[in-house]
């Protein structure tokens, strides 16, 4: 899978992570689901603290006066005039859906429409997912990310000998982040849908620790192709190859329960609803017990929803952009459903912003939802679990 663009306008798509990257100095930033209640009192979205230092997700909505004050508001309960407008928008979906002769053409061959997305933009269109460290953190906690590359420890030396020296070399104990992980293994991080690389580069990029090994994977083979182009693809530190995440098959790159963390950010939308449970069983068989997936999509009634014309609806809020690529809108009940059999659930967070157009006074909803998933450490039986 490919990591998915959203139709934030009329016009061309826009990607929904670059519109997240361009307006992160206003807009929220989706963290822990307990600090938010425990906090904010917000249905899963509190801020986190960026790499600058700056709180995201604390530019709150006092008073429907103050709404054209800023061009972006958190965690802001849509409108009676939003919901309106929905509902309309929805109906008209479903009275206007792609014609029954077009769908096959769609769900046929889905990984030939991102082939061509990509061969078109390259490495152009995506931003940079930087704020993986703000979101995610568990990509990262789970090292001392000041070991260097080009200084590999000595597997020989005792955890403690380990510690006192990385505190000698970075300051007291208590600044570090020792890691739990064998200095003689390897930390495994496997994306799938890495569409240009804009989140596995950042991760090789920031995380210098030599256990690290990345897997980047994508069903566009062109995707793959722009990856292994890049500069930054060192085949020591990271492996790219195509494989489908609705596959019968785990990648044979992969040994089972063998991943620690598993990411997919807006890549799940992408697939047809009868595939979901094929991705999960994929998901579970790749992860370590104890290993966690951690997820971002699209919540339903997003802007990008709303604004679909005519003859784009698949399916159940199922649609189909201007380039043929698919996209669907989740519910959190429906993440619990899809994922909370095999999976225990320690975020199911939803994501809403109000950009605001001031010269026009339109307002415009987000709607993002941000998961984590953790395989129980005693392995479940799948197939009694399907059963």
């Amino acid at each position: 899978m490919s990591g998915a663009h959203s139709d934030l306008s009329i016009t061309p798509p826009a990607d929904s992570e670059r519109t997240e990257s361009q307006q992160k100095k206003q807009a929220s930033s989706a963290a822990d689901v307990s600090q938010s209640l425990s906090t904010q009192g917000q249905d899963g979205s509190p801020g986190g603290i960026g790499a600058g230092g700056g709180t995201f997700g604390a530019r709150m909505l006092s008073s429907d006066r103050n709404v054209f004050e800023h061009n972006a508001w958190d965690h802001v309960e849509p409108d009676s005039d939003h919901y309106e407008y929905a509902e309309q928008q929805i109906r008209m979906h479903r009275e206007h859906p792609v014609p029954e002769e077009e769908r096959e053409l769609y769900n046929a061959k889905p990984a030939s429409f991102w082939d061509s997305f990509y061969a078109n933009n390259q490495n152009k269109f995506f931003k940079d997912r930087h704020w993986l460290r703000v979101e995610f953190s568990e990509l990262f906690t789970w090292t001392d990310d000041r070991i260097s590359a080009d200084e590999k420890p000595d597997s020989n030396k005792d955890s403690s000998a380990t510690e006192s020296a990385s505190t000698a070399k970075n300051g007291t104990a208590s600044a570090l982040n020792v890691s739990n992980v064998p200095l003689d293994s390897k930390f495994r991080i496997m994306e799938v849908g890495c569409g240009a690389g804009n989140a596995v580069f950042p991760m090789l990029a920031d995380i210098r620790d030599p256990r690290l090994f990345v897997y980047a994977c994508d069903y566009s083979k062109t995707a793959i192709d722009v990856v292994k182009a890049n500069e930054a693809y060192d085949t020591s530190r990271c492996k790219a190859f195509v494989w489908d995440l609705s596959s019968t098959e785990i990648p044979e790159d992969v040994e089972p329960e063998s991943v620690d963390i598993m990411l997919m950010i807006f890549v799940f939308s992408a697939l047809h609803p009868g595939q979901w449970s094929q991705a999960v069983d994929n998901a579970y068989r790749v992860l370590k017990p104890g290993g966690i997936l951690l997820f971002r999509d699209y919540g339903r009634n997003d802007l990008t929803q709303l604004r679909f014309k005519k003859s784009r609806l698949l399916d159940s809020n199922f649609y189909i952009r201007g380039d043929g690529t698919r996209v669907y809108f989740f519910t959190n009940d429906e993440l619990d459903e899809i994922f909370g059999k095999m999976f225990t659930i320690e975020q199911n967070a939803i994501d809403r912003r109000l950009l605001v157009n001031r010269k026009r006074e339109l307002k415009m909803y987000r709607v993002w939802l941000q998961a984590k998933f953790r395989k129980p450490v005693i392995a479940a039986d799948r197939d009694q679990i399907s059963a």
